[in-house]
């Protein structure tokens, strides 16, 4: 699976904020959820225009996003 096909970011959708193609359904939504103790099952039949692949591609954007970006040491 390309990324590109499932995570896309548009300045006319969302304010250019990554999400699932198809959807107004931001990155940052799927893993607030995931990170609140919703399960992929509870995701995708809340939202079933979300599949599980959409979820595993909203983690596999995030890991990227968070390898790319050097954190300040305190």
């Amino acid at each position: 699976m390309k990324l590109a096909d499932r995570i896309v970011a548009d300045p006319e959708t969302c304010s250019g904020h990554p999400r699932i193609e198809g959807t107004r359904v931001r990155v940052s939504h799927v893993l607030g959820w995931l990170a609140s103790g919703m399960t992929r099952s509870e995701i995708t039949t809340e939202y079933p225009y979300i599949s599980e692949a959409d979820i595993g591609a909203a983690l596999q954007f995030a890991a990227h996003a968070v390898d790319a970006t050097p954190v300040a040491a305190e």
